[in-house]
């Protein structure tokens, strides 16, 4: 039987189960019959009720607003973050992409950042811990401005609207061999330091965030796995754009507190 559209195909599923951070994890193998209609969590959905009706453990794994737009999803489909659709979140991803008999192999993502909580949902506070470190906009804006009295380029402009896209799942950490988070960092430095009301704190925040990154996650080698892995296919370029950023931060910022 073939895995087209509304069809019925019948899968093997691999399964990552871990019953916490400090336990020794196992694969454990799942039958599952599903629709092609169906979306890979609606899969995992069903898999729970039925290990729910024979009395075993559900398997923990993380969803939110099953829409692509949250971040909260993310797992390794047949070692591959977020499965084999290019620039699609767990959650967007359908049975049809697979085939009646495939065997599908799903793990957690895969970092020293990351550590398993359960099963495939992992620990991903390290990265709110790099958009913590950036602070805050501390401009007193006052009353409303009249529109436009800020006058934006619109290459920022856009550049700023592509590095926002950034939803903050960390396939680019897990599909980095590196682990390195410096597309989620740059993305986040990026978005804030296009635009003029990012200005005020451009230098403290990127050295900020980048020193934080470097605590928990690797170098980049310039690999490129992470655009290839992101869901919202954020340019490479930004890292080009924090690097050079990190650069003058370091001199600026020294040269600042040289006047202290």
């Amino acid at each position: 039987m073939s895995g087209g559209r509304g069809e019925t195909i019948n899968v093997t599923l691999k399964v990552w189960r871990q019953e916490g951070p400090d336990v020794a994890g196992r694969f454990e193998t799942y039958h599952q019959a599903i629709s092609t209609d169906a979306s890979f969590l609606e899969m995992l959905d069903l898999l729970n009720e039925q290990l729910n009706d024979s009395g075993q453990e559900p398997v923990a794994f993380e969803s939110d607003c099953r829409e692509g737009i949250c971040g909260t999803c993310g797992v390794m489909i047949n070692g591959r973050a977020h499965g084999p659709q290019k620039a699609t979140a767990t959650c967007q991803l359908h049975m049809r992409e697979f085939r009646d008999g495939d065997e599908i192999v799903i793990e957690p993502f895969r970092a020293a950042g990351f550590p398993v909580i359960r099963d495939l949902a992992v620990d991903r506070s390290p990265l709110d811990r790099i958009i913590e470190a950036g602070g805050f906009i501390s401009v007193n804006t006052g009353a409303a401005s009249d529109a436009n009295l800020t006058p934006v380029p619109k290459a920022a402009a856009d550049q700023a609207f592509d590095a926002a896209a950034c939803i903050g799942c960390g396939a680019c950490v897990a599909a980095c061999p590196n682990s390195a988070a410096q597309l989620f960092t740059s993305a986040k430095v990026g978005h804030l330091g296009l635009l003029p009301q990012g200005q005020a704190e451009r230098w403290s925040r990127t050295e900020s965030m980048v020193e934080v990154m470097e605590e928990f996650f690797g170098s980049c080698t310039n690999h490129g796995e992470c655009f290839e892995a992101c869901p919202k296919e954020i340019s490479l370029d930004f890292i080009a754009f924090m690097n050079r950023d990190y650069m003058k931060a370091k001199v600026k910022n020294r040269a600042l507190a040289s006047q202290h």
